[in-house]
């Protein structure tokens, strides 16, 4: 009995946000267990480590994250819970998309976000520790460098991620190896069909019509692999306040390329694209799934889920 039980004890791991717990589950199946730390709704910009999140990070044998600056917090959280996991950055070997390319508005220069304009006010403390449950949700220097963390959001780069985490649970429950190969063909397969979908989505919109307002710069990888133009009052982090002079730059923008619809994010304050619609006179097009699924019972339970709700959402709106 003693070998049957420990056949069945599965693999604990952990991920840091929900959209890449979703790919982790689907690779993983029946052997692995994992828990998210920031879930459903949840803005992984932001967030703060709690000392539960260090507990679990401790006790966990994979620890799943997206890299490319996304979660800034991370670093800190592992080193207070003392965990020996063994991290697995999912966007190894993805392409990032450099900000310095990014074209639609302007940050005074920096085309991530303003880091004295957006946390100058706000007192933030960084000398907390997470053991304590006081961390605040960016590392020090709280910066995505040069390139855009969204990799997620394009099917090429999703498909990476699954290679990446395949991978990574083989190597670490051999026994596994089969499985984890069934069901990672089996998923990148569900995301060819999905990736398909999207194409002869998009094709039905006008080219001059693709270009789309959103809260924060979460949607670049998208609007390359799909052609539409993502502009954004926002860099690619949510820490950072913008600019009345961005909103007044993007609002001229909008009325002169005669922007049909603007969008908001599942987790962003919404006050912000209501106020750009208002005056710049573009329709409010509907919310758009971009850090984080809805809750398991929404409209963008899964990641397969996100694509599927956001192509029909820009869709509905931008073809009217």
């Amino acid at each position: 009995m003693p070998d049957v039980a420990q056949a069945q004890e599965k693999l604990s791991t952990i991920a840091s946000f929900s959209i890449l717990a979703d790919i982790v589950e689907n690779v993983g199946g029946e052997r692995v267990e994992v828990r998210t730390l920031v879930g459903p709704g949840g803005d992984a910009h932001v967030y703060t480590p709690t000392p539960a999140d260090a507990k679990a990070v401790a006790g966990a044998k994979l620890l799943f994250v997206n890299g490319l600056g996304f979660e800034g917090w991370m670093e800190r959280l592992v080193e207070a819970s003392g965990s020996k996991a063994q991290i697995v950055t999912a966007s190894e070997g993805v392409t990032p998309r450099s900000m310095e390319e990014e074209e639609g508005h302007d940050h005074e220069g920096e085309k991530g976000h303003d880091h004295e304009a957006g946390h100058g006010d706000k007192g933030h403390d960084h000398g907390h520790e997470v053991a304590e449950g006081k961390a605040h949700g960016h590392d020090d220097a709280h910066d995505h460098g040069e390139n855009d963390p969204h990799a997620f959001q394009s099917i090429a780069n999703g498909k990476i991620y699954v290679g990446n985490i395949r991978d990574a649970l083989i190597a670490a429950d051999p026994a596994g190896k089969a499985e984890y190969e069934a069901n990672a063909t089996a998923y990148l397969a569900k995301l060819d069909e999905v990736d398909a979908q999207i194409r002869a989505a998009a094709e039905k919109i006008p080219a001059t019509d693709r270009k789309i307002i959103t809260s924060h710069d979460a949607f670049g990888y998208f609007g390359e692999a799909y052609g539409f133009t993502f502009l954004a009052p926002q860099g690619v982090s949510t820490d950072a306040e913008a600019s009345a002079k961005d909103v007044a730059t993007l609002v001229k923008q909008i009325r002169k390329e005669k922007v049909k619809a603007v969008f908001v994010e599942n987790v962003t304050d919404k006050r912000l694209i209501q106020q750009i619609s208002r005056e710049s006179g573009a329709e409010m097009g509907g919310e758009l799934y971009s850090d984080a699924l809805s809750a398991k019972d929404g409209p963008a339970g899964t990641y397969i889920d996100l694509f599927r709700h956001n192509i029909k959402t820009l869709s509905a709106a931008l073809t009217r």
